[in-house]
Parts: structure tokens; sequence; C-alpha cells
């Protein structure tokens, strides 16, 4: 397949139009209990690494109940998972984003067509007029916040409205990759459910299964090789350069705080371009360098080092946020992120 044919097979399947799910059938099972028992939370915190799968059970919880209205039905209390045939008109409805009893919040475009860096008030107060409304046939109301992470306090704030006093036969499934930062405020009224890393297997299962690979492809198990569990990560690394750009990345930030100017304008070439996956990939892989020495053994030596880690961390983020999302120039992000790293471990 081809790159190109792989990057369209995978915009066209996203979570809201897959139905499959790989792994997590311990988190399937406890969000089918609670609702088939009669009295489900209404409010949920699904947190893990980005990429493993959160929309895509969020998704499928979200077609269950709006498929199934009455918990206590029979096809409810006997059923094995939450899936939904994708033939079921619920099914067709959620993925054309066309049922009126679900929501969606997401960072939206700004005036100018670009998406904005986080998930605005005005986006948020949505949630107040779609459940202060009637749902199809007085069915469930059910609203997904993909990623709580991108709030801004006052869309937090407005959040907490909806969460303090939750409508009757609504469910909040809010998204997050990093739960340890969200709001205390909002954390305490949320039932919380972790995702943790899948095995290797399920995410070649699922790279296959969306790209239409075999399972044993030499790509599907290179992009698997790398995504440290998520299904995301291995997307991203699948067609195109984005995993021989990974690896370059990876050999020149295992070189720091020693750079290469010559490797620093190699590397800004072959990121040129307005590819997202190779973007992605560079992105991605300095991310992750940064997050491990983070997570590394820390001895007092160290501390200042990582204290300066972090706050490089923050710029890294906001200016590879500028770079996709105005379609800026991609050589200079390399050198100012290759410069801070140097500092910052020297």
């Amino acid at each position: 397949m081809s790159a190109r044919a792989t990057e369209t097979t995978i915009e066209s399947r996203e979570p809201r139009a897959t139905t499959a799910l790989f792994g997590h059938r311990e988190a399937e099972q406890t969000l089918l209990d609670a609702y088939r028992g009669g009295r489900i939370p209404h409010a949920w915190l699904i947190g893990g690494a980005q990429g493993v799968g959160k929309a895509t059970l969020a998704y499928r919880m979200a077609r269950f109940v709006l498929a199934h209205r009455d918990p206590a039905a029979a096809e409810v209390q006997d059923a094995a998972s939450l899936h939904v045939d994708a033939s079921h008109p619920v099914a067709r409805q959620v993925a054309s984003g066309a049922h009126g009893g679900l929501l969606t919040l997401q960072r939206g475009l700004n005036d100018k067509g670009v998406p904005r860096s986080f998930i605005t008030v005005d986006e948020t107060r949505r949630t107040i007029e779609f459940f202060g409304s009637t749902a199809a046939a007085d069915g469930w109301r059910v609203c997904i916040v993909d990623t709580v992470d991108e709030f801004n306090a006052n869309a937090a704030n407005a959040l907490l409205k909806i969460l303090e006093e939750p409508p009757r036969r609504s469910i909040l499934l809010l998204l997050s990759h990093a739960p340890g930062k969200v709001l205390p405020t909002i954390l305490s009224r949320c039932r919380r459910l972790s995702l943790r890393p899948l095995a290797s297997a399920d995410v070649a299962a699922a790279v296959a299964d969306v790209t239409g690979e075999a399972i044993d492809a030499p790509a599907v198990l290179a992009a698997t090789d790398v995504a440290e569990g998520s299904v995301g990560r291995a997307l991203s690394f699948m067609g195109g350069n984005a995993l021989k750009l990974h690896r370059r990345t990876a050999e020149l930030l295992d070189a720091l705080p020693d750079v290469d100017p010559r490797q620093l304008h190699a590397l800004g070439d072959a990121l040129g371009g307005s590819d997202r996956a190779t973007l992605a990939a560079f992105t991605d892989s300095v991310d992750r360098w940064i997050g491990d020495k983070l997570r590394g053994e820390v001895t007092n030596a160290d501390l200042g080092q990582l204290a300066r880690l972090a706050e490089v961390w923050e710029k890294i983020g906001r200016a590879a946020r500028d770079v996709e999302s105005f379609n800026l120039d991609r050589k200079p992000l390399v050198f100012s992120v290759f410069g801070l790293l140097s500092e910052a471990t020297r």
C-alpha cells in the first residue's frame, strides 16, 4: 500500500468510525458493568498515553448507550462487550457526526481557519445547551471531550457547571493524556478509568485493521516495534519517511548535549514540506526522549537539569503547536529544539 493510500485509509478510520477495539478488555467490561447496573457514574475520566485507544473506547461506549437506551433490557444484560455493528443506524449516525444524542468537544478553528491550541469557553458552553435539550426520543445524551487537557481556565470552569449538576440520563467521557494534571475539582467529580499501553500483538492487529496491511508485514512490525503500546504512535510511522525520521531524530537526541549543525540542517530538510506524519514523528520522538529523562533515576545532582528539561519541554510543546497550526518553516524548529535541549543537558 502506498504512503498516500495508507494516510487516506487512516484518516477515514478515525475513532468515531472505528467499531473494533483491540485490548482494554478490563476497561471495557468496567463501563459495560456500570451501565447495565443501572447506576452508572455521570462522568468518567479516561486516561492514558496518547494514541492508546481512549477515543476509540469512548465512542464505543457512546454507540452502545445510544443504541441500547434501556440498561435493563435483555440485550444489554446479556451483552459480552460494547460492540455495535457498523451497519447499525446509530453506528452510521455516530460515524457521520449526525447523532443528536452525541456531542464531541474538540479544539475548533480560529477566524483564519487554523486549529486553536485549546478548547474555548464558548465551545464548552455548548454542553449546557446540549444537555438542556431533549435528546431524540428522550434517550441518553453523551458528551465526549477530546481532550480535557486542552481546556483553558474559563472552559474548565464552564464544564464544572455540568459536572456539579449532571442532567438525568447524561454521560460525560473526558479523555486525558495526562490525568495527573487535570484540575482536582474536575477529578473529584469523575470516575477514573486508566488505559495501559497495549501489548505488541494488539498494536499490530489494530494497525493491520486500520491500514489493510498484513499483521506480519514488515512495515507493521517496524511501526509496532517503536510504538510503545500506542496504536496512534504506530500509525504515525506507517507510510512515508516517518519511521526513518524518528530514528534519525533519536540518534541526534542520544548525542546531546553535542550537536552537529550539518546533521540538524539535514534533519530540517527531511522535515520540510507539509507532511503531518513527519512532523508528528519528530515531535513525538522529542517528547518521548524528554519524558524518559524525567522519569529516569534521579539523584540530587540531576535535579537542576531535570528542572531545566521540564521548562524546555513546555517551550518545545508550544513551538511545535505553532509550527503545526500556522504551517511555519520546520527547520528553525529543529535548531530551536536541539539548541534548548543542548543547553538544558549540559
